[in-house]
């Protein structure tokens, strides 16, 4: 028993080390401007300055946003090397972008010392977008070597951190890391039950307890070790695929990548629809079955590698839905997120493997028809994964229109057209499919008119043709209004003369970030009652203008969007939103840092 005990410790501890390892390869906190974006000055001769410029991993700078401009010199336009093309979000358009380094020869001409200005933009491929920075440089042609920075600005403060606004400190305060446990617990547990899994379990048991028999204790000991073999196999895929994406994230966000992977996911589901059968080589199948049938049940050790084996060989069920949910968290390029997801989902498979150790398979269900049902309802989700993927290639119109059709898809697998069966063969799930079923097809048929009438809103498809806000938003004439505000002796003012709570706003026309929050967050009922008492101000950082940038640096910002919460005339601590935040999470935290 000492011996079993001090295996199962081993393997927990290789399996939390993996997922440590996960955690510590992501940074949630985003860098400073100039940490970012590392620019060094040098004359490499009198008609010549090099401009060179170190980004770090994880962000970009935009070509289109690179500027340079002289006092008392001709300057002539540089040879910019060719970027990355990707559909950028922040700007709703192509854009060409640098990644990790770039070099700029800036061929000029001046017979005098001259002053030379180079202004960028960059922002972070998680989201916040830096507001344009400009760099000053004295020149003198006859002086070659590396240039000073002129008026250099000091260090910045401290990022302002988003506490539990962030949105990776929120998932994991909130509890969201346990829900995406559960839920990828739940989508493996499915997969367990698909029909070439669950026949399996007989045969896996039998090679998991050996020839001899074994106890309830030790045949569950033996089940676990099996099951950890598993979820290393998966946690590792897991871990893999966020650490690609944070490779490839420039990669993956260009239009042809995001296409080609929406078309692989769809043809995932096609193979959970039947028509097709996705699955390894059959020699292969049969050499690595015949070598984990070589190793002889019953040891930890063998059944722990049988176990890691066997996460190759579960068959075709589990490829498709397998490759589509590694598609999904390469997207996402979060390590701990890839390595905890797929952990959870290896647990969920390994449920009924536990209930044969424990119980010798009396308390499992028997395979039948209804599993194939399972297999579908992958393939919807695999398709509604591939819509959502390609969400930035296309106008919100064609995506609308996709969508009403994956929910006519969705009621078509729900028979919606069929009658029922006569009433004493009608059962209670008959009904609920049914009801179910007609929900989508009205949802389907509301998301087609919207994209027929040019809708703007997937969620709201004929909210355009209503005088009426749909339910949801705010009613007319209670719209959050903002008095805008542009320099900091304003703000002072503002804060000493209110007698109200103050929320300020930083927002900027090319913020996605700002955009939603308008959208989504602010046109809330509850959001714009809770903000009833509140004085409402807000700064435009667009033109990033030296009064933006001094309102920014005032309270470390790197760019919009932030929001900042006051109370006589004092900043509330821990209040502050960087970034996108929900209505309902909005709405708790006004209520957790807003007095009455």
């Amino acid at each position: 028993m000492e011996m079993m005990n001090n295996w199962m410790t081993r393997l927990m501890a290789l399996l939390v080390a993996v997922i440590a390892l996960a955690t510590g390869a992501r940074a949630d906190d985003f860098l400073e401007p100039d940490q970012a974006f590392q620019l060094k000055g040098e004359l490499v001769d009198a008609h010549t300055v090099r401009l060179s410029w170190v980004i770090a991993p994880g962000y970009h700078l935009y070509r289109d946003r690179l500027s340079f401009k002289a006092d008392g010199a001709q300057l002539e336009a540089p040879a910019l090397p060719a970027g990355l093309r990707k559909f950028d979000t922040n700007f709703n358009k192509e854009m060409e972008t640098y990644q990790d380094s770039l070099v700029v020869k800036l061929p000029v001409a001046a017979t005098a010392a001259f002053t030379l200005q180079v202004g960028y933009q960059g922002c972070a491929d998680a989201g916040l977008c830096y507001s344009p920075a400009t760099q000053s440089y004295r020149v003198d042609p006859s002086a070659p070597g590396k240039l000073v920075a002129v008026d250099a600005p000091p260090p910045a403060s401290a990022p302002a951190h988003e506490d539990d606004s962030s949105l990776a400190q929120r998932t994991l305060q909130s509890g969201s890391a346990w829900r995406i446990g559960l839920a990828f617990l739940a989508f493996g547990l499915l997969l367990s039950f698909t029909p070439c899994v669950l026949p399996m379990v007989p045969i896996l048991s039998s090679i998991i307890v050996g020839e001899g028999a074994v106890s309830r204790s030790r045949g569950f000991s033996l089940a676990l070790a099996y099951c950890l073999g598993m979820a290393l196999v998966y946690t590792s895929l897991g871990v893999a695929a966020g650490l690609a994406g944070e490779g490839l994230a420039g990669a993956l966000q260009k239009p042809w990548v995001l296409l080609t992977f929406g078309a692989l996911l769809v043809g995932l589901a096609l193979s959970m629809f039947d028509v097709y059968q996705l699955q390894l080589p059959s020699a292969l199948q049969s050499r690595l079955s015949a070598t984990s049938g070589n190793m002889g049940g019953g040891r930890f050790a063998g059944v722990f590698v049988m176990g890691a084996l066997s996460a190759l060989i579960v068959g075709p069920c589990v490829a498709g839905p397998l490759a589509g949910a590694l598609l999904y968290i390469s997207q996402t390029r979060n390590v701990w997120t890839g390595g905890w997801a797929l952990f959870s989902m290896a647990v969920g498979m390994s449920v009924p493997l536990l209930l044969t150790g424990v119980s010798a398979g009396s308390l499992l269900p028997r395979a039948g028809a209804w599993m194939n049902g399972v297999k579908k309802v992958f393939g919807l989700l695999l398709i509604a994964v591939a819509i959502w993927m390609i969400t930035p290639v296309f106008p919100v119109t064609v995506m609308m229109a996709l969508w009403g059709m994956f929910a006519l898809l969705c009621a078509v697998f729900l028979h919606v057209f069929e009658p029922l069966p006569a009433k004493s063969g009608a059962g209670l799930g008959a009904y609920v499919g049914k009801m179910l079923g007609l929900a989508f097809l009205v949802g389907g048929l509301f998301e087609l008119a919207g994209a027929a009438s040019a809708g703007r809103d997937v969620l709201q498809p004929l909210g355009h043709l209503s005088l009426a806000r749909a339910e949801g938003a705010a009613p007319a004439g209670e719209e959050i209004r903002f008095s805008r505000i542009k320099t900091v002796a304003e703000l002072d003012q503002v804060l000493a003369s209110s007698t109200t709570p103050v929320m300020l706003d930083f927002y900027a026309d090319w913020c996605v970030s700002c955009k939603e929050m308008e959208r989504f967050t602010f046109s809330k009922p509850a959001v714009s009652g809770k903000l009833k008492q509140v004085r409402l101000i807000q700064v435009d950082v667009t033109a990033n203008s030296a009064d933006d940038k001094a309102l920014m640096k005032r309270f470390g910002l790197f760019g919009p969007p932030g929001i900042i919460l006051f109370n006589g005339g004092k900043e509330i601590p821990n209040s502050r939103v960087i970034g996108f935040l929900a209505p309902e999470p909005f709405v708790q935290h006004l209520g957790r840092h807003l007095t009455s």
